[in-house]
This record gives structure tokens, sequence and C-alpha cells, in this order.
């Protein structure tokens, strides 16, 4: 079950150092070099903590906390995985355009949208209960929503075992990857087209290789106010210091 964890592990070369290590109220932040990487801080830390994190240490050694139960430090682990997968130049040479300047709404860029046409009269299974889905997807497909705290309409959690085999498309949330849900998420997902959304996404392809079709995600591009805003120095929302970015299978 850890394949896919260890491949994202193993794609983070060994000179790649941590220099600058932000965890904030909501959300941490792990700089390594220009690559700025982040992720929301999950609740759940009933467990110890697997290991000791410190500046200057290896951030592929700070990536394996990503496999840890305590998932305040797994978020940790998320962020520093994302140092490099989501740096610009990493996912330059991946093959995602990026704008010149620091912040860009690119709406083609957002599945809810980019998709709309695609899945029209198509079995849509989406895990999380994302803001307006109702509103977009809803007219056009036959749209299930699965959510570990559902709300009027959703699904429950233990659904997804029936509902994903059975569906065209499957949205996935990123937080799938902290709470360690996602390699099952895609074993039951394996007759569908795979989505899987969300600002600290990890911009890697070697993803595609375990059933993903399409990385939904975010690049940092002002590392200073992106620091600012996680550490509680600034009010502003993290997009305003990027660009969402997507990659495609094959593309």
């Amino acid at each position: 079950m850890w394949e896919l964890y260890d491949a994202l592990i193993e794609g983070i070369p060994e000179e790649c150092l941590v220099d600058e290590f932000i965890c904030g109220t909501y959300a941490v932040l792990i700089r390594s070099g220009n690559g700025c990487g982040f992720s929301h801080i999950l609740p759940g830390d009933s467990l110890p903590e697997m290991m000791k994190k410190s500046l200057n240490m290896p951030l592929k050694k700070l990536a394996e906390c990503i496999k840890s139960w305590n998932f305040v430090e797994a978020s940790v682990g998320m962020a520093a995985i994302n140092a490099w997968y989501n740096s610009p130049e990493i996912a330059s040479s991946n093959g995602i355009a990026l704008a010149n300047s620091l912040y860009s709404e690119d709406r083609l860029n957002d599945p809810f949208i980019a998709y709309q046409n695609v899945i029209k009269n198509k079995k849509v299974a989406v895990l999380g209960h994302f803001p307006y889905i109702e509103q977009l997807f809803q007219p056009v497909c036959d749209l299930a929503i699965i959510e570990r705290e559902p709300l009027e309409g959703d699904y429950p959690e233990a659904a997804a075992e029936y509902i994903l085999p059975e569906s065209d498309f499957v949205i996935l949330s990123c937080v799938s990857l902290i709470n360690k849900t996602l390699p099952r998420m895609l074993q039951l997902s394996q007759n569908a087209y795979v989505i899987i959304v969300g600002p600290f996404t990890p911009l890697a392809p070697k993803l595609f290789s375990f059933g993903v079709n399409d990385l939904s995600s975010f690049v940092v591009k002002d590392n200073v106010g992106a620091s600012r805003i996680v550490s509680g120095l600034e009010r502003k929302k993290i997009y305003k210091t990027g660009q969402k970015v997507s990659i495609k299978l094959g593309s």
C-alpha cells in the first residue's frame, strides 16, 4: 500500500535541503531553494510524531513524514513533497505553462469548470463536498457526493466502496494523500477517469502510473508572500501568491 508514497519520496533529490519551515495555525509551508510547497494541516495528532524536524535537513527525509499516522505530521510531509514537485522549475520541466505574472486566475485549470462539458450524462463521484459543486455538476451529470461528514444529500464515506467502481469520473481530494485513503480509492476507481484536486496536490507525473489521469493543483510563485500568509502575518488567500495549474496523463 505504500508504493505510491515511496514513489513520491524517491523522486526527490538527496541534495535538496529544507531552507524554510513554517507551521501556522491552518497550514504548513516548506521551502527548498526556490521551490515552495504547502499543505493545509489535517487534524489528527492522537499518535506521537515519528521524527525530528529541522532546518537544513534533507527535504527527502522530511517528505517521509507523509507516511505518518499523525496527520499533523503527515501534513508537513505533504508540504515537503510539494516543495519539490510544485516548484516553478520542476512544474515547467513537466510541461506546465506558467504565466509571467506572480498571480493569475486560470479558470481553464479549475476542473469543476473545465470538465463541465466532458461529464455530461456521465456517472460522477466526488469525494469531498467542494464549494458550488451542486451548481456546477448536478445539472449536467449523475452526481454522487461522498463525504466523511455528510451534508444533506451526501453519501457517507463507506459508500465509496459501492459507488466508485460504477463511476465514469471520480474526483478525489488531495486530502486523501494525507489520510492514506488514496491507494484504496484508486483501486476502486480503476474503471473511471480519475482527477486529484486541491492546492496541495503533488504535480508528480509518476502518479499517473497508479491510475490517476489528471492532477489539478497550485504553484507558489511569490515565496515571501506565501510565507507571510501561512505564518499569519497577512490575511490573504494563498491563491494570491501563484497560479492554479493542471497536468494530464499524456500531456
